[in-house]
């Protein structure tokens, strides 16, 4: 049986129009972690383990059926066995990243399905550590982060943390907001406190944040420093080459005393896009618009004559490793897109010899 514990679901996001797409005997509630077969929730009378069979129901989606994901609403069904997940609420907003993975070679793979991450989040708080063992911060990681951040509905936000660590930390931020356009970038460190309160006041009300980036980027230390107490496990980096060991190996959802929740995700080693919509132009708005100078409407960017945007690079207005970012995430954007494409083929012939096999048994009936 759940605990007593009152939780006030306004505190947690709830949009009462979510009501009327829950079954007739459930009740609401927001997954906090999801485990092989069971999510830990929090309802209005406290927190609750349910058990689901594979995947279930999606309630006025476009996929009949989904896995629960950290950040869903649900509908709970009391069961012998304590409590039953039968539905998963239509999500306003999801995190998700491609099933892409690098051949030896260098080309890429993948089934074009995309894995959900956090859902229902208002914020994405990108996080690259400012130094990662000798290595300085991935641009390119960050470029791909807020491209995928753009795509879920949510707000992207840069954290440069541990930033008491750079070596130059005004440099630093200026490469980095130099590389999103349009984008906040903060700084900040749980050692000294700085940029915490600037995470918090995005958090406001009931306000959903989901914190994604590599391991060793103090994902779980900034949780704890929002919470004010150590909610999240911490490790220290490693001493042979300061990188960060995976503490963080599931996610979670925490609601923070002061208002606001933030959603702890494990390191990331490799991101692929999914679906991508505006997300890389709104990335790459600087070179969109030296673009609107090329003498060609179709240029690639290449060896075309008259290319603005081959010029910036040249004269020193547009870094080479910018534009190099930019072909690739184009490409794996177009890559994604027909996988995507393909899956979808697929399915409408399943779907199409399904329907025929329906008519055909429907004739044979005496």
């Amino acid at each position: 049986m759940a605990p007593s514990t009152a939780v006030d679901l306004l505190a947690l996001g709830w949009d009462p129009a979510l009501g009327v797409h829950l079954p007739s005997g459930t009740f609401p509630a927001r997954v906090t972690r999801v485990d092989r077969g069971a999510a830990e929730s929090l309802a209005g009378r406290g927190p609750v383990r349910a058990r689901f069979a594979g995947r279930v129901r999606l309630a006025a989606g476009e996929d009949p059926v989904a896995l629960p994901c950290v950040g869903d609403w649900v509908g709970l069904r009391p069961a012998d066995e304590g409590y039953r997940l039968v539905v998963v609420l239509p999500r306003r907003t999801a995190f998700v990243r491609g099933g892409v993975e690098r051949h030896a070679r260098g080309g890429l793979s993948g089934d074009g399905q995309g894995q959900v991450l956090a859902a229902n989040i208002d914020v994405v708080l990108v996080t690259e550590p400012s130094r990662h063992g000798d290595d300085p911060a991935d641009l390119e990681r960050i470029e791909r982060l807020v491209a995928l951040a753009w795509e879920s509905g949510g707000e992207p936000v840069v954290l440069i943390t541990k930033a008491d660590l750079a070596d130059d930390l005004g440099a630093l931020l200026a490469r980095v907001t130099a590389s999103v356009p349009g984008v906040e970038v903060v700084a900040v460190s749980a050692v000294d406190g700085r940029g915490v309160d600037q995470v918090l006041d995005r958090l406001s009300g009931s306000r959903t944040a989901a914190l994604v980036g590599p391991s060793g980027a103090g994902k779980s230390t900034l949780v704890n420093a929002l919470a004010g107490e150590d909610v999240m496990s911490t490790q220290a980096v490693r001493a042979a080459d300061g990188r960060g060991r995976h503490t963080t190996v599931h996610r979670q959802l925490v609601l923070l005393p002061g208002g606001g929740l933030v959603i702890d995700t494990p390191g990331l080693r490799r991101v692929g896009l999914y679906e991508i919509g505006d997300g890389v132009d709104r990335v790459f708005a600087d070179v969109d618009e030296l673009a609107l100078g090329c003498r060609f409407v179709d240029c690639s960017h290449r060896t075309e004559p008259g290319c603005a945007v081959v010029a910036a690079v040249e004269s020193g207005d547009l870094p080479r490793r910018r534009l190099e970012s930019w072909r690739r995430l184009q490409r794996e954007a177009a890559w994604m897109a027909t996988r995507t494409d393909a899956r979808l083929r697929a399915q409408q012939r399943s779907w199409g010899a399904l329907h025929r096999e329906l008519r055909r048994s429907g004739r044979s009936r005496p």
